[in-house]
């Protein structure tokens, strides 16, 4: 097995990537965090890279964050994630590194993308206003790819995951993604006894959702197989209504009241689902469903609740 450098190893997706490259006897696995390296610095990210020598540099370092951080902190968004992105995919040019897998995202697709949505989608209309800081930082990160595969015949390649979730999710109330925020925010209900939650839009919105196990047992495959230069789909080519989800969220937490949608807030973009072709291509098909996963990170939850609170940033 390489030598695999994980950047973002203490997220939702890295502390993955880190967990199934220890089961399957990677030689040695560098997890990169805040608290070994500041990914902003371009010194500090040139010399992590330069003394570990990793075979495989995967980028799973980013500020993410759901409808609202990403409409009130474009800024950071997009300057955080460019000077992250930037930073790494330089310096393992400048150390010659084989393999880098940049970790992009669905949102960089248009708002009005044709369902199921294909790679070839990208850049082909306007994105949803509401994210669209963060994936232009991500459009810019696989434009820089493709410019490192013309000019330097590099097999690096940007994967584009669909909404991943699941153990070390991020559950605050400014930042997580809808799927932890539901759990949190029926959590919190139940526990105060409350006869009702309100949810922001109409819930009509069709969103797919990936356990992030399922995801970086897609990664391994694709390090493994995929030899093209292409960015490639990763997810479950399933979807469903964020009502769907929420009665789910609700059946798992056992919360009793009522769920109110205040219209008046944004939807995001009306559907989500990718075509993951050239994954099943590779034979991979997921093994999580979607109870089964919101159940194992409900609990989670609860376990890291009980543990220490400031882990799931409650505040």
């Amino acid at each position: 097995m390489a030598t695999w450098l994980v950047a973002g190893a203490t997220g939702l997706v890295g502390s993955s990537i880190v967990r199934l490259a220890k089961k399957i006897g990677s030689d040695q696995v560098i997890e990169v965090s805040r608290k070994n390296c500041d990914l902003t610095n371009y010194e500090e990210t040139f010399n992590l890279i330069k003394k570990n020598k990793p075979d495989v540099v995967i980028d799973a370092a980013a500020k993410v964050g759901g409808i609202l951080a990403n409409s009130t902190q474009p800024v950071e968004f997009l300057l955080d994630n460019v000077q992250i992105q930037n930073n790494l995919l330089k310096s393992s040019h400048a150390n010659n590194v084989e393999k880098f897998i940049f970790l992009s995202s669905s949102c960089v697709y248009p708002k009005l993308a044709p369902q199921p949505i294909n790679e070839s989608s990208l850049l082909t209309g306007p994105l949803e206003e509401t994210n669209s800081a963060y994936a232009i930082a991500k459009i810019s990160g696989m434009r820089l790819v493709t410019a490192f595969q013309q000019e330097y015949k590099y097999g690096w390649f940007s994967v584009l995951p669909t909404n991943l979730y699941g153990p070390h999710d991020n559950f605050s109330t400014h930042s997580s993604h809808v799927l932890p925020a539901l759990i949190r925010k029926m959590f919190e209900a139940k526990k105060n006894n409350l006869k009702s939650i309100t949810l922001w839009g109409s819930g009509s919105p069709r969103r797919e959702f990936m356990h992030v196990d399922d995801f970086s047992a897609a990664i391994n495959l694709i390090v493994q197989k995929y030899d093209s230069a292409e960015p490639i789909n990763i997810g479950v080519g399933e979807d469903l209504t964020i009502l769907e989800l929420a009665n789910l969220i609700k059946k798992v937490v056992k919360f009793d009241g009522e769920i109110i949608w205040d219209k008046t807030k944004p939807d995001g973009t009306p559907r989500k689902l990718l075509d993951i072709s050239k994954l099943k291509n590779l034979g991979f098909t997921p093994k999580i469903d979607l109870e089964n996963g919101i159940e194992s990170t409900y609990k989670w939850f609860l376990e890291q609740l009980e543990k220490n609170p400031s882990i799931l940033r409650l505040n």
